[in-house]
């Protein structure tokens, strides 16, 4: 009796150090987690191995070392950019939602583009219109105008027309004697070629050929050019040689041959401006249509246009 009564006791003083742990481990798991961390998996319970002939009991198994939780102000930092991202990427999906695929810039750049195309194009096509005009008169079946003359300058020295070469020329033909329309036409020549000059210096000769040669001599031309304009070349010569170069040049000439000294006749001629290219073809006529602005301009265009040498 005394023997059972002593085993009992030890049983129970046995067990109650078992269920003490299992308690423990029951309110561990259940109480809350004082971190934002998901909890580490809990251990199963210590088993003991009670057996009345031993006291021996297997060891519990470690639990594994948690790792180490980030500090309080790295776990701050990183929500903070969290949150600015969201909110910039918020203003920006606002931003396109109020604009739509396109912003003023692209507006601009859409109208500057527009604007310098068009520019483009235009300029182009006057371009290729001033040299087809240029290239008519070079072709087969076409009227040559200009050609190799032979005469005398203002100064009474030999001009032939190789030395026309390298620049533009602006050819007209008229009479001293005129009593209108040559006045107002070198008026209009003077204008031109000071336009020109002041934009392309030395690029076009103003050439004025007379038709009537047995009147306008050489200082007859030189006095009577000065009125106008000091840059313009005066040229004079025979009357065949006249007839010549005004027939080369497509000219109505009716001056009367063998005319006597002081008798009265009437010269008639056309009324154009012949403009000529550094190799001496023909380029444009300039008529009385065109004011000396618009003759300048377009002068000035052929000149920019020309891809040959100049004289230097």
């Amino acid at each position: 009796m005394a023997s059972s009564t002593s085993s009992a006791s030890r049983s129970l003083s046995l067990a109650h150090p078992a269920r003490t742990l299992l308690r423990s481990a029951a309110l561990r798991a259940a109480a809350p987690h004082p971190h934002p961390h998901p909890q580490a998996p809990s251990l199963p319970p210590c088993r003991r191995s009670i057996s009345s002939s031993s006291s021996s009991c297997s060891p519990c198994p470690s639990p594994s070392r948690p790792r180490p939780l980030p500090s309080s102000s790295s776990f701050r930092s990183t929500l903070a950019e969290q949150r600015r991202y969201k909110a910039k990427t918020v203003e920006e999906a606002r931003s396109r939602n109020r604009t739509g695929p396109f912003s003023w810039k692209a507006g601009v750049l859409f109208v500057a583009t527009g604007a310098a195309l068009v520019w483009y194009f235009e300029h182009e096509k006057q371009r290729m219109q001033r040299k087809r005009v240029a290239e008519a008169t070079k072709g087969v079946g076409k009227p040559q105008v200009g050609g190799e003359f032979h005469l005398v300058d203002h100064e009474g020295r030999p001009f032939d027309s190789g030395e026309l070469r390298g620049r533009y020329s602006l050819v007209y033909f008229g009479f001293t004697h005129c009593p209108d329309i040559c006045p107002e036409e070198l008026d209009k020549m003077a204008r031109m070629y000071d336009l020109v000059e002041a934009e392309r210096p030395g690029a076009v000769k103003p050439v004025f050929i007379t038709c009537d040669p047995a009147r306008d001599d050489p200082a007859t031309l030189k006095s009577y050019l000065a009125e106008f304009h000091k840059g313009f070349l005066g040229l004079t010569g025979t009357y065949e040689d006249i007839r010549d170069v005004c027939k080369a040049y497509r000219v109505y000439f009716s001056t009367p041959k063998d005319v006597k000294p002081g008798q009265d006749y009437l010269v008639d001629h056309s009324i154009y401006f012949y403009l000529m290219d550094p190799e001496g073809d023909f380029v444009e006529a300039l008529g009385r249509q065109h004011s000396p602005e618009q003759a300048a301009k377009v002068i000035l265009d052929h000149v920019k246009d020309w891809r040959g040498g100049w004289r230097r």
